[in-house]
């Protein structure tokens, strides 16, 4: 819809999936998957050790496959928590948005879980030469639910605290009319006037440059806006950043938007933002 044919990174960025699973956002979701591998193992333990002393009619082999089984699917389709939080991160505004995305997945991820350990338990009890039957499908689908709501926000909170544990100092440097950009561990040196855009690509952003690079970095849209808002920089949409010293054309879109024209580079206006486009008529 916007200027050039895009590419599959183009995509992902447009998830919020852009460099979610490389680099130091790879490593926090390695540790927060391994929190959450040790929690459900702990957690599992216990519940095991409950049923043999409440229930001990059950024997050992049952609550061990329950268990397992639900673990299974805990741990599989967390990545369904760390996807939505790439998307809409907590701090994220409209805050709404972040609340509509998680509230979203949640369901998602409650039909995964059940739907997986009630598959495998199926299995596994054919295997043995007994029948499973999920009881009370009603009570225990509820149940389920409750618990699954509980278990996707654990994922998320997890999630959330490990990479602001990890989180890296990432403020942008100015020096005269240079700019750094540190895009994982490789450092780019830019002239200012050769940033086109900047956009949100999840907890990173890219910036597209005139030369065709799209270096990333891991900080969030809003501080590279204030660093670059007194150096000529706009805000023209949640999720882009223009300068408007590069602006070579204002089309109107219909129904207030506009199309910012950066050379080949066609960035969305949103009419949310009516303040950028008097600056930009007035540049």
């Amino acid at each position: 819809m916007w200027g050039s044919p895009r590419r599959i990174g183009d995509w992902w960025q447009g998830l919020g999936l852009s460099g979610a699973f490389t680099g130091t956002n790879g490593k926090v979701y390695l540790i927060g998957l391994a929190a959450l591998t040790v929690f459900i193992a702990c957690f599992d333990s216990i519940s095991v050790w409950n049923d043999l002393h409440f229930r001990p009619d059950f024997g050992l082999a049952q609550p061990v496959v329950w268990e397992v089984t639900s673990a299974v699917g805990f741990v599989a389709y967390s990545t369904i928590a760390w996807a939505a939080l790439q998307i809409a991160p907590l701090e994220q505004r409209p805050w709404w948005r972040t609340a509509l995305i998680h509230a979203s997945a949640v369901p998602v991820y409650w039909v995964l879980h059940v739907g997986t350990f009630v598959l495998l338990r199926k299995v596994i009890y054919a295997l043995a030469g007994y029948h499973y039957a999920y009881h009370h499908i009603g009570a225990e689908i509820g149940f389920e639910f409750f618990k699954d709501v509980f278990a996707y926000f654990l994922m998320v909170t997890i999630y959330w605290v490990v990479a602001r544990l990890m989180r890296e100092p990432a403020v942008p440097v100015e020096t005269g009319g240079m700019f750094t950009i540190r895009d994982g561990t490789h450092i780019v040196r830019v002239r200012m006037s050769d940033i086109l855009a900047v956009s949100s690509a999840g907890n990173y952003v890219e910036f597209t440059l005139r030369d065709g690079r799209r270096p990333l970095m891991r900080t969030p849209l809003s501080a590279i806006e204030t660093e670059l808002s007194p150096r000529g920089f706009v805000r023209v949409h949640r999720s882009w950043l223009v300068n408007t010293a590069q602006m070579t054309g204002l089309k109107p879109q219909g129904s207030g938007d506009y199309a910012v024209e950066l050379g080949e580079l066609t960035v969305p206006l949103s009419r949310r933002f009516p303040e950028a486009l008097a600056r930009l008529k007035s540049s």
